[in-house]
């Protein structure tokens, strides 16, 4: 469904770590949100939704909300550091474009 690049995962980890009481994963869903319509969204795993589907990656759990997957599909999630931002990045197949600041989408 989705590829997760060697940086996003090592930023996880990090996120993971430094939150006191360990999260089971992160949730990937799409919120309708922004000038174009959606929004990625990421959120900390405590309880698992039933309808999750689960992404594992080494030690980590991705939960993917059901909503979300046909947007979702060949998306590659990477994570990005520059001088001026940072952040996770998505790279999808299915945008047909964005909004001019970049923080939503629509298919």
């Amino acid at each position: 469904m989705i590829t997760v690049t060697a940086n996003a995962v090592k930023q996880i980890k990090k996120l993971i770590l430094s939150r006191d009481v360990k999260p089971l994963g992160l949730r990937l869903s799409i919120e309708t949100k922004g000038c174009s319509g959606l929004s990625y969204n990421l959120e900390y795993v405590d309880a698992p939704n039933q309808d999750d589907e689960v992404l594992k990656i080494e030690d980590l759990n991705i939960y993917i909300d059901p909503k979300a997957s046909l947007f979702l599909i060949g998306t590659q999630m990477d994570y990005e550091e520059s001088v001026l931002e940072s952040g996770f990045k998505f790279t999808n197949p299915n945008e047909k474009g964005r909004c001019g600041c970049g923080e939503s989408f629509h298919v």
